[in-house]
């Protein structure tokens, strides 16, 4: 179902980016000359700049739409897992004869044998 709604998105994405790039220049801010009164541009007439208005709206709104549907599937699908939910059962922890002062969890992630922290010194014979 994820794979379907990314294709999905993606030729949203693609037909989005190719109407708007598809659209006549109205403001002239780059200079270039698409935007002025003279001249005959690629798109000259305007019911197909209202064709292309209307097309950037609807690819908008199916772009909004499977942007939603793509973070409520990542929601519900992937739950992050939590320390607290993996707390061993009072089987699974040692019990407080093997040297284990107590039953939480802070003594049950600890390492069984820990090494010892100083330099060895030989013992005496």
């Amino acid at each position: 179902m994820e794979t379907v709604v990314i294709v999905i998105h993606l030729m949203v994405v693609l037909a989005l980016v190719l109407v708007v790039l598809l659209q006549r220049s109205e403001g002239g801010g780059l200079g270039m000359g698409g935007g002025g009164g003279g001249g005959g541009g690629l798109m000259s007439s305007r019911g197909t700049a209202n064709v292309l208005t209307r097309a950037t709206a609807v690819l908008a709104v199916a772009f909004f739409i499977t942007s939603l549907g793509l973070s409520l599937i990542a929601k519900m699908g992937d739950r992050p897992a939590s320390v607290l939910d993996a707390v061993p059962t009072s089987q699974d922890l040692p019990s407080s004869g093997e040297g284990s002062t107590g039953n939480g969890i802070l003594d049950a992630l600890k390492p069984q044998e820990e090494a010892p922290s100083g330099p060895q010194v030989p013992a005496a014979q």
